[in-house]
């Protein structure tokens, strides 16, 4: 399969991961007391967070990036993304208490829209560049 077919599955995998991430960021630190009574302790683990963040990291950077370079040169996707990361790291480094709960959601959220813009604008270009390759091709 080749990459221009690769980035639409990478951005529902990458919104897929990011609202898996902003729900977990806002939800554990509600549930922290409780996690551990049903085995779900390990979500707390910052290990398993820091993971989730580079895992959205990398498919962001891939997926957007390479739709940006070769299919439609559009820049809000791959501005969401970085607002998006900003925000989360600026919500782990520097936000405390309950205003994390809500300020690393908010980047989350930011990355998902990005995969969402960069999914619609992937499509629409191919669609685009499928139908002047039919149009031409009859010439």
């Amino acid at each position: 399969m080749n990459k221009a077919k690769r980035t639409p599955k990478l951005d529902s995998i990458g919104m897929t991961a990011s609202m898996l991430c902003a729900v977990h960021c806002a939800v554990v630190p509600l549930l922290i007391t409780t996690l551990p009574l049903f085995g779900l302790g390990f979500l707390a683990n910052p290990l398993i967070e820091w993971g989730m963040i580079i895992l959205a990291l990398f498919i962001g950077i891939y997926a957007i990036g390479f739709s940006y370079v070769r299919v439609h040169h559009r820049r809000l996707p791959v501005i969401l993304l970085i607002s998006g990361f900003f925000i989360i790291m600026t919500g782990h480094l520097l936000v405390t208490g309950w205003r994390e709960a809500i300020v690393v959601p908010m980047g989350g959220l930011l990355i998902v829209t990005a995969h969402f813009f960069n999914f619609r604008y992937t499509g629409i270009c191919r669609n685009e560049n499928s139908a002047f390759h039919l149009k031409h091709s009859h010439s």
